[in-house]
């Protein structure tokens, strides 16, 4: 794990130099995720302008949903979307031989090859939405329900990351995979809507099936109602499940990748 962490650190630091050498860059990206997340706090603030309720949800407790999947959506851009994102593109052009030559697991070097300092520091902002969001629910979660959070947290951000992957992975067999990683955004766009809202077959397939749903209910509703053995343990079993087809698929593909000089 030192290792593997070294590599990582290295990583890091090259990806913050280059973002301080292109600071217009780095500026103008942190100001386009902030605007975009400003919007979706806006529409929280017009929709419960002309209601109370949504799905049983009052302003503040929606507030903190969206707190809770914009944080997830942040370190998944972070940590993992730059790297992972241009994989496919690695994949076609055979520049994906380098991560093949690296001292290291090659799913772990391709996908965290790059992280995104604009979205690390605007996951601060999402976090001030949350404990904002706390505040004005009048919450006082335990050292035992905060842990638990951030242990959700982690997960959804893991499963985020199995999804991208799996989006991803299909450029090994076939040409261009651009159609399938757009299926990724469309899926994601669910995860701010509260649980109670599907029902159903769309409640199988978005809460059950695909838990793009439950990654961010889960952690809002242990602040809110505290720990619900039922949602915690199914979200944690879906993380090793979606984590488990991400690197099986992975690695398959990683078979069929002819490499630059064939």
């Amino acid at each position: 794990m030192n290792h593997y962490f070294r590599l990582w650190l290295t990583s890091a630091r090259y990806s913050i130099m280059r973002a301080l050498m292109f600071r217009g860059d780095f500026f103008i990206w942190a100001l386009v995720e902030l605007f975009w997340m400003s919007v979706n706090l806006l529409m929280i603030s017009v929709i419960y302008d002309h209601t109370k309720l949504v799905a049983g949800w009052s302003k503040y407790e929606m507030m903190l949903l969206v707190g809770t999947s914009m944080l997830i959506q942040r370190f998944l851009m972070g940590f993992f979307w730059s790297s992972i994102f241009e994989m496919g593109r690695n994949i076609r052009s055979g520049h994906f031989d380098f991560f093949l030559a690296q001292p290291g697991n090659v799913m772990f070097m391709a996908t965290t090859r790059k992280i995104d300092p604009d979205s690390l520091i605007n996951s601060a902002v999402a976090m001030a939405v949350v404990i904002y969001s706390v505040r004005q629910l009048g919450l006082h979660p335990s050292t035992a329900d905060l842990a638990l959070y951030v242990l959700l947290v982690a997960c959804g951000v893991v499963i985020h990351y199995s999804m991208l992957v799996l989006c991803i992975t299909p450029a090994f067999w076939i040409t261009s995979a651009q159609g399938i990683e757009g299926s990724y955004f469309t899926l994601s766009e669910f995860s701010r809507l509260p649980r109670q809202a599907f029902h159903g077959l769309a409640n199988i397939a978005f809460v059950w099936v695909l838990p793009v749903v439950v990654v961010s209910n889960a952690p809002a509703s242990t602040l809110l109602h505290g720990f619900d053995l039922k949602v915690v343990g199914w979200l944690l079993v879906i993380t090793v499940v979606w984590f488990s087809l991400a690197v099986i698929l992975f690695h398959r593909g990683l078979r069929r990748y002819s490499s630059a000089s064939s």
